[in-house]
């Protein structure tokens, strides 16, 4: 398997994680550097894996971790000399007169060693970003493990609650596993099963963020709000102030309904803890709420400006709310019709919506021609949605 294609689905994953997040694009990038590094060290572990193999007499071992070296590395001189290690390979078995059917072509390895070699290049992907101490855990569950938290990231929530159930009886039980089976259930709407195995997570990891984050995942769509606000408001120590259970906290007002009580609490925490884009974004959400566009558009504004001002890229989805608030309210000025222009290159995901928009502002200041040729451009992505 190509590892280019690992990384595709790797990315796709990220995306569905992710998607509607502040931190989206630096988070990819940090994801991605992690991956290539991943990667080579990979192709190197493989290559010195195959070296011992070969001197072992195991050709077709090492011939295997060459092949599958070859495709992880970008390095060219490494490249080069697995190249050289595979023809050697050759001369031996020429030389010793040996017959090995399986070593003509890596196409010939048999189809279950190929999905099984496809699996591990993406939970070595997957594994690559993950904090340092999470991966070696990772590594260390056995394949069950693997096939279950694989099975996960491409959303067979069936096979992954089976693989990781068992999983979770094969290793100790103070495991990192039960997150995973969790989310697991929580696709399969089992929110019981996934209350019941984060209420004990958290009893033997009372310090996991992302614990809380998944329990109240699991009470919010149980509709136990009130519950959710007692968990948190129950975290030990640090934890308790720190700023992913504050945001939690927040979170909880705005996902009960709660709209006034969040603006109240987002505005405090502002104030109590200095600007943070987070914190910002979600009162700017709760602003959308509660009909005050303005405030909202405001806060939009404000945050592609400080974006802008160090540098940093303004995340599409942060554009988009701050084009579509400002068309609702009426401007159909330049400055609007070109954030969209840039989204169609920056949001291909959503042409569609931003030709609209766009054939939106043509109409709006008279110019009928160009308002026809775009909403063509959106008619035309209906009718072939797979272009």
């Amino acid at each position: 398997m190509e590892y280019g294609a690992a990384r595709l689905e790797y990315e796709a994953a990220l995306t569905k994680i992710n998607k509607g997040g502040p931190d989206d694009r630096d988070l990819e990038n940090r994801l991605r550097e992690k991956m290539v590094r991943s990667s080579e060290t990979l192709a190197l572990q493989h290559k010195q894996n195959g070296d011992l193999l070969r001197e072992s007499g195991d050709y077709e071992g090492a011939s295997e971790l060459f092949h599958l070296a070859l495709e992880l590395t970008e390095d060219s001189k490494l490249a080069v000399g697995l190249e050289e290690l595979l023809d050697k390979i050759q001369t031996d078995i020429a030389g010793n007169n040996m017959e090995v059917p399986w070593f003509r072509t890596p196409e010939n390895r048999t189809e279950d060693r190929e999905l099984n070699t496809e699996e591990g290049e993406y939970f070595t992907a997957l594994c690559g970003a993950l904090p340092d101490e999470v991966q070696d855990a990772y590594q260390n569950y056995g394949e069950v493990f693997r096939t279950g938290y694989v099975a996960l990231n491409r959303e067979d929530y069936e096979l992954a609650s089976t693989k990781l159930s068992q999983a979770l009886k094969e290793n100790s039980p103070d495991t990192l596993i039960p997150l995973e089976l969790a989310t697991a259930y929580l696709n399969l709407k089992r929110y019981e099963d996934a209350f019941l195995l984060l209420e004990q997570f958290i009893k033997n990891h009372p310090d996991s963020i992302r614990g809380y984050q998944l329990l109240c995942e699991t009470l919010w769509t149980m509709k136990k709000f009130n519950e959710a606000d007692d968990r948190l408001s129950s975290c030990p120590g640090e934890l308790a102030d720190s700023a992913p259970i504050q945001h939690l906290r927040g979170e909880s007002l705005y996902r009960s309904g709660r709209y006034q009580d969040a603006e109240t609490f987002y505005l405090g925490l502002l104030q109590s803890h200095g600007w943070d884009e987070h914190t910002t974004l979600s009162l700017a959400a709760t602003y959308e709420a509660l009909g005050k566009k303005e405030n909202a558009l405001e806060l939009y504004n404000e945050i592609m400006g400080k974006c802008t001002s160090c540098g940093a890229r303004v995340a599409p989805f942060i554009k988009q709310k701050y084009a579509d608030i400002s068309t609702e309210l009426g401007d159909y000025s330049a400055k609007i019709l070109e954030i969209y222009l840039l989204l169609i290159e920056e949001d291909p995901a959503g042409r569609e919506n931003h030709f609209r928009k766009i054939e939106q502002i043509y109409t709006a200041t008279g110019n009928e021609r160009e308002a026809r040729r775009y909403r063509s451009f959106a008619d035309s992505i209906v009718e072939s949605p797979a272009n």
